[in-house]
C-alpha cells in the first residue's frame, strides 16, 4: 500500500478544452510531489449563489510524463501557461496573476522531480558499479 502523495498546493485553475470550441474550463488542481490531479467542476445545486462541487474522480498529469512548463504570457490579469507532455502533447491552463503563480509552482516540483530521479539513477548506478566489484582504480585510461 502506497501513502498518498504530499499536496504542495491546492485551488482553481482553468483549463483550455481541447474540443473545437477550446473553452476554458474551471478544475481544482492538486499539486503532490508526483505531479497535477484535475478535478472536473460539477455544478452546484440551485439557489442564488451557484456553489461549487468537486467530483471526486480526477485526471492526473505526472511528473515522470511531464517534459516541461512551457509559454508564459501575462494578459489582463491572468497568466496563460502550457504543460508540455513527454509525447508532445501540450496542455493549456491559465490563473489569476495575483499571489503565488501556478506555472511557477509546478515548474519547480517539476525540476524537483527530475533532479530526485537523477539523484536515484545515479546512485542505483554506483551500488550496481560497487555489487559487480569494479572501483575503476585498475582500469587505463
Amino acid at each position: 500500500m502506497s501513502l498518498p502523495a504530499k499536496v504542495m498546493r491546492d485551488g482553481l485553475l482553468e483549463k483550455r478544452s481541447s474540443g473545437l470550441l477550446q473553452l476554458w474550463k474551471k478544475k481544482r488542481c492538486v499539486l503532490t510531489e508526483e505531479g497535477l490531479r484535475l478535478h472536473n467542476c460539477k455544478a452546484g445545486g440551485g439557489g442564488d449563489a451557484p456553489s461549487l462541487a468537486w467530483s471526486s474522480k480526477a485526471k492526473e498529469l505526472r511528473f515522470e510524463r511531464m517534459a516541461t512548463v512551457d509559454c508564459v504570457e501575462y494578459k489582463r490579469g491572468l497568466v496563460y501557461f502550457t504543460v508540455v507532455m513527454a509525447t508532445g502533447k501540450e496542455i493549456d491552463f491559465r490563473c489569476p496573476q495575483d499571489g503565488a503563480v501556478w506555472n511557477a509552482e509546478i515548474a519547480l516540483a517539476l525540476v524537483r522531480y527530475k533532479n530526485l530521479q537523477a539523484v536515484q539513477t545515479g546512485r542505483n548506478r554506483h551500488l550496481s558499479t560497487a555489487y559487480l566489484g569494479s572501483t575503476g582504480e585498475d582500469e587505463e585510461l
